[in-house]
């Protein structure tokens, strides 16, 4: 079942790496709700007119602004462009993120680098970049995606561990000293979930991997773009500063 959330409807949200995976799930889904979703996009103006076509026809309105989240000068500015020209931003999906699963001992310098610059800094810097804009907005509520690799590290992923453990402290302290202003910020911490990248997986591993989570099978994206949904609507008004993992049980 897929539940409507009335408030949700004209709520303008940002929503970073939206063009596959779970930020697209999560950006067509709210879509559905009637949400004016805004995502960024680093370089194909053709691919984000598809993707925004795409939101349009869902149910919403859509909107797309050329940056990358570790372009600090190119985000916020167009950031302020659109917030003080079209609308307040009162959502934010901080999803944006890359993996290089490698050794520690093979991991390289400037990949450690673009890991923590993107999964977590990115992070960091657009909700700065949002802040004040929060400030003068109603009902603000930021969802950062981190990974449960984030609580329970894993080999080959150092680097990718550290930036979404970095991203649970981050959004706990955004959570107390913005909470007096009625802006919440919650953490999503997804397992393993049908992507491209599980997809990639040959059926002998995705069996093994399915024999550690209780469910016994990998997420779908449009069920962690439920749970986003969830967090950005006010039925769930009094939650902030949690970590909500969606594994199938994996953590247990």
């Amino acid at each position: 079942m897929i539940a409507h959330y009335p408030d949700l409807k004209d709520k303008v949200v940002l929503v970073t790496g939206a063009a596959r995976g779970i930020g697209k799930s999560i950006a067509l889904t709210l879509s559905a709700q009637g949400v004016h979703v805004v995502f960024n996009y680093r370089g194909d103006d053709e691919k984000a007119q598809v993707l925004k076509d795409e939101l349009q026809a869902a149910g919403g309105k859509a909107t797309a602004l050329k940056f990358d989240v570790t372009d600090h000068e190119a985000m916020t500015q167009a950031l302020d462009n659109f917030t003080k020209n079209t609308a307040p931003i009162s959502g934010l999906v901080n999803n944006a993120g890359i993996s290089k699963d490698t050794l520690l001992l093979r991991l390289k310098p400037e990949e450690m680098s673009q890991i923590i610059d993107t999964n977590l800094k990115g992070a960091m810097m657009v909700t700065q970049a949002l802040s004040r804009n929060f400030l003068k907005a109603e009902n603000v509520s930021i969802v950062n995606m981190s990974s449960v690799v984030g609580l329970m590290g894993n080999a080959s992923q150092t680097a990718y561990a550290a930036s979404k453990a970095g991203l649970i402290g981050f959004s706990k302290s955004v959570a107390k000293e913005l909470a007096s202003r009625n802006v919440r910020c919650n953490v999503i911490c997804p397992g393993f979930i049908q992507t491209d990248m599980t997809g990639a997986l040959n059926e002998k591993a995705k069996e093994e991997y399915s024999k550690s989570i209780p469910l016994n099978r990998f997420g779908s994206t449009e069920e962690v773009a439920q749970l986003t949904c969830f967090l950005l609507s006010r039925a769930s008004s009094y939650i902030t500063g949690e970590v909500i993992k969606i594994d199938g049980g994996l953590y247990i």
